[in-house]
């Protein structure tokens, strides 16, 4: 997209206070929208191309100033934009690519109606004029009606295997329960001394009281989720980055699609109630073909219908599962279809003319 923008030499168009971008991109979190911004700041270096990003949880004023000032890229999460284009800040006059980045996660978290109003506000160009494109490391079929929706004639690229773990990745069961996980915590992470470290949570009180259970215990520890301040949420994520803490307890929400270098463990406290979202995680690590350790703690009574799910997963990824894993009689568990391993307009990938599957190169694709 940066190479296309150069290539049209374009100035950025600023109309009455209005500004048009010729890139939006659109994440379902704000710190995923601060990670892209940056990055985007990184390939643009050195170029006239002009990036912002509009995030909630900030003030309005100081980003629609920048706003206001003209961009060539528009990073957003979807409430702020909305907010923007409703007060004529932002028009989708000049949108010559428009991306929906986590496009699962958006649907799963409610974005759904916020995606509709953007594609159906009167200023935004046609279908035919700019290039719509999705990104997500799944794509079941709610994904794929709606791509099929905002998209003309998508070609439907799959990079490796839909919905697979990293075999970069080596996976660790323990059967643990519920009230026996503190003190496994407290135990691995005495023994694993200096590794950086994810810990998911299903809830965000639970985040904040692991946090300062291991602050307790000497292990040096911040949290991220939902309901923490902006500014407190970007502050742990530095410290973290930055190994001031080694330890993120995260709720799945929040750490989805952050891309942070040299996690070498991630560990599922709890396991989250769906296998897509047990993928995302502990694809946290293991990243440009570097080796990592995911642990989850599985508690029977809580997480039994995902066991036949789990033990797939393993078998897929070259792994044994456990015994009392994979043959403990646990109900539910069906597989990988939610995934998205087909294109549904043609069948398996492959055999449908816009269709196109790639081989991910281990050292250098992100995952």
């Amino acid at each position: 997209m940066i190479n296309k923008l150069l290539e049209t030499n374009a100035a950025p168009v600023v109309e009455d206070g209005c500004c048009q971008p010729l890139v939006i991109i659109i994440s379902p979190t704000r710190e995923l929208a601060i990670q892209i911004f940056e990055q985007a700041k990184k390939f643009a270096y050195g170029s006239y191309i002009k990036t912002v990003v509009a995030y909630g949880g900030t003030s309005v004023g100081y980003q629609r100033n920048h706003v206001q000032l003209g961009c060539h890229i528009l990073v957003a999460t979807p409430g702020r934009l909305n907010d923007f284009v409703r007060r004529r800040f932002v028009s989708f006059a000049s949108v010559k690519f428009f991306v929906l980045d986590e496009a699962d996660r958006m649907l799963d978290m409610g974005f759904l109606p916020n995606v509709e109003e953007m594609l159906g506000d009167g200023t935004m160009v046609a279908t035919g004029d700019r290039q719509t494109l999705m990104f997500s490391a799944t794509f079941p079929e709610e994904i794929q009606h709606l791509a099929g929706k905002f998209l003309n004639n998508y070609v439907f690229v799959a990079v490796g295997i839909v919905g697979s773990a990293s075999t970069d990745v080596e996976q660790v069961f323990h059967e643990v329960t519920r009230f026996k996980k503190r003190e496994k915590l407290i135990e691995m992470l005495k023994e694993g001394v200096g590794e950086k470290t994810v810990v998911f949570v299903e809830t965000k009180r639970n985040a904040d009281f692991l946090a300062t259970l291991l602050s307790e215990n000497d292990i040096k520890t911040t949290s991220i989720h939902g309901d923490r301040l902006q500014r407190e949420r970007e502050q742990a994520l530095w410290d973290f980055k930055k190994g001031i803490c080694n330890i993120l307890v995260a709720t799945g929400v929040a750490a989805r699609g952050l891309d942070i270098e040299g996690i070498q463990h991630v560990i599922n406290y709890d396991l989250p109630k769906s296998i897509d979202e047990y993928v995302h995680r502990i694809g946290r690590t293991g990243r440009v073909g570097n080796r990592g350790k995911a642990t989850s703690f599985f508690d029977p009574e809580q997480d039994g219908n995902l066991a036949g799910s789990l033990a797939k997963i393993l078998k897929q990824a070259g792994q044994d599962a456990p015994d009392w894993l994979g043959k403990g009689g646990f109900s539910g568990g069906g597989g990988s279809d939610r995934f998205g391993g087909r294109d549904i307009r043609g069948g398996d990938f492959g055999k449908g003319s816009n269709t196109i599957v790639t081989q991910a190169e281990e050292a250098e694709e992100e995952w």
